[in-house]
């Protein structure tokens, strides 16, 4: 029988490796870009064409090459970085496999430009998926440029598989603001299209920040820094009112790597418990400076895993320095014993941030009285004399007046009229819904008593067998989402409410391509925006049914929040998530209490809805909480 394995030609072994090392265009730039750091550029400019798939050209002023390196620099395994392997275990250096421009060569066609300070002439290099073109002298600048045109043009099922121009681009971004961030002295330029993205001057590292993110993130910086024996930390924090419910900015280099590494996070995170609301990320740019010998970057070809030697020691300094980050600069929290913890307590608000609710307790404490505040009619005591009688009728007069007759902020009560008004009964009976409670099988449960709304955040209806609470914002989510789905179903009927003044509104170069990729959804459901490259979007209307009080500009900043995270952390189809996120952020839009008939409207709708059990999300939105139970509370104990 004849031999059946064989050695695969260079070429199919090249594209083979470059399955790993080349996955989209930003996998390219960052290849290139870390190349030309190595290279000790002081100015990298990256133009990119069609999002990478046309061109990616990357322009450096480093040291060059000779003539005899630039064509060695195309082999797999030739690298000027290591020369032992010893050297991976004292790596300073961002590349060191020699793996990058062969992959990159064997899947497009390469150009190198590249020309040393010492020589007078350059040289040129040319590579056609993989298969050397012809190698000439020229003139050219000192330093070197390497272009790459038709990614994966002979790999036609790859090239398929590559996501619209806004999504690459976005992963370009993406690896551009890395590189950039570990390296705020280097001066970098990013072109899309002949439109300038990124101009980013060498300096500090808060100005490239600033720089990338926006000015607004100038006044929420806290600086961080903190060193020893096993490593040192430096680097800024985002204060924790500006957590996110999306990751994607949180950044972890070392030895100005950047890496991905979730036990680490959970450093940061720990630090931050009980500052941000549950599900929430803070920001940070966070730098660990460690001896070599003490980590492993050999774990993954795109460089981005990292094993330490002593995991724990590094977790527990780097939680050290944050925590000691956020207490020097007055971030931690403290305790008030001023307050009144009955009632003047920190409620997670829907925005996600934790404030004092003063004022919607105000009128309550006013009437019932608070442990701070003297009560309007107060019980006798035995300094009040043993003929101190209680005028019961006037104690209980106003409590019926407020109960029965007023809405006021925090506490809005069913009126006196309402008996009148449909029992719950015939919103809970099995026959009257299209998708009826589990939970209520009990026809003759009604309505007992006055149905008021609880904090603003709870419908609460006292029944026969016990008290159903409703969540607003669950309820108020599932018709929003009803109504937009229904919408979404009938094209070009979304109505659109134009804005008197349009607002151009300046937004990151990420939120900037989300807009341009989910653009077609918000115009079916009755956005209308126009766009101005790189970075400005005009809001000209909204969807018409929206509730008075919104803030465009707020609704749709949150509006990317939210699809980001129903796309990654939920992974919804795209439309899906743009449902659910107008929906939420729509019900969070609205939290001005509701009156008695508005309750009842709501409850109306919801049992009519497509599923009256659950939001869009998958929280419940009623819970019926039986007699039972709720005797269970006043049983002694044993």
């Amino acid at each position: 029988m004849e031999d059946v394995i064989r050695l695969l030609p260079d070429a199919i072994a090249n594209q083979i490796a470059a399955g790993e090392v080349v996955q989209r265009p930003a996998s390219v730039v960052k290849e290139l870009v870390e190349n030309a750091i190595d290279a000790q550029a002081t100015h990298i400019q990256v133009v990119i064409k069609d999002a990478g798939k046309s061109l990616i050209q990357v322009i450096d002023d480093g040291l060059g090459m000779s003539a005899t390196d630039a064509r060695l620099s195309l082999e797999r395994h030739a690298t000027s970085k290591i020369r032992q392997a010893q050297d991976l275990f004292n790596l300073r250096t961002m590349g060191f496999r020699g793996e990058a421009l062969a992959s990159i060569s064997a899947v497009a066609q390469v150009e190198i430009r590249t020309r040393r300070s010492v020589d007078d002439l350059g040289t040129i290099v040319r590579v056609d998926g993989g298969a050397f073109q012809g190698q000439q002298q020229e003139a050219c600048l000192s330093g070197t440029t390497v272009t790459v045109k038709n990614l994966f043009y002979n790999i036609p099922a790859r090239r398929n598989f590559l996501k619209g121009n806004s999504v690459e681009m976005r992963h370009i971004v993406d690896e551009v603001q890395r590189v950039a961030l570990a390296h705020p002295d280097i001066h970098f330029s990013l072109y899309h299209n002949d439109t300038e993205i990124y101009d980013l001057i060498g300096g500090k590292l808060s100005s490239r920040i600033v720089g990338i993110f926006g000015k607004s993130y100038r006044q929420q910086l806290i600086p961080c820094e903190e060193e020893s024996p096993l490593l040192r930390v430096q680097g800024y924090l985002g204060k924790p009112e500006k957590a996110k419910r999306t990751r994607g900015e949180q950044f972890f280099f070392v030895n100005q790597r950047f890496i991905k590494h979730p036990y680490l996070h959970h450093a940061v995170t720990s630090a931050f418990e009980g500052l941000i609301p549950k599900d929430s990320h803070p920001f940070y740019v966070l730098f660990l400076e460690i001896d070599p010998t003490h980590i492993d970057v050999n774990v993954h070809p795109q460089k981005t895993e990292i094993k330490f030697d002593d995991e724990r020691g590094v977790y527990a300094v780097l939680h050290s320095a944050l925590r000691k980050a956020l207490s020097v600069h007055h971030v931690s929290p403290s305790l008030d014993f001023d307050v009144n913890v009955n009632f003047d307590v920190l409620p997670k608000l829907h925005t996600g941030s934790y404030a004092p609710q003063a004022s919607q307790n105000k009128h309550f404490a006013q009437t019932f009285g608070s442990g701070v505040n003297a009560p309007r009619h107060r019980l006798p005591t035995q300094e009040d004399g043993p003929r101190a009688k209680v005028d019961w009728a006037r104690l209980y007069q106003d409590l019926e007046k407020q109960a029965l007759g007023q809405e006021h902020e925090g506490l809005a009560l069913w009126p006196k009229d309402t008996q009148a008004l449909p029992s719950l009964v015939n919103q809970l009976k099995p026959e009257n819904q299209h998708n009826p409670p589990p939970t209520t099988t009990a026809d003759s449960d009604t309505a007992q008593g006055p149905v008021f709304l609880l904090q603003n955040r709870y419908i609460v209806s006292p029944l026969k067998s016990g008290l159903l609470l409703v969540q607003v914002q669950a309820a108020q989510e599932r018709l929003w989402y009803d109504q937009y789905a229904k919408r979404r179903q009938q094209p070009g009927s979304a109505p659109s409410q134009q804005i008197l003044f349009p607002q151009d509104l300046v937004c990151g170069i990420q939120d900037y391509a989300l807009i341009e990729e989910i653009l077609p959804e918000l115009e079916a459901l009755g956005f209308d925006l126009q766009l101005f490259p790189p970075q400005t979007v005009r809001l000209k209307g909204i969807p018409a049914d929206l509730p008075t009080n919104t803030q465009e500009q707020a609704l749709l900043e949150g509006l990317l929040s939210q699809y980001q995270y129903n796309k990654h952390s939920l992974s919804l189809p795209r439309q899906e998530a743009v449902l659910k996120a107008l929906a939420r952020k729509t019900a969070l839009s609205n939290q001005t209490p509701l009156s008695g008939l508005e309750m009842q409207a709501l409850i109306d709708r919801l049992f009519a809805s497509s599923n009256p059990n659950f939001a869009p999300d998958g929280s419940p939105i009623f819970v019926v909480l039986p007699l039972s139970n709720i005797d269970d509370f006043f049983k002694p104990s044993s």
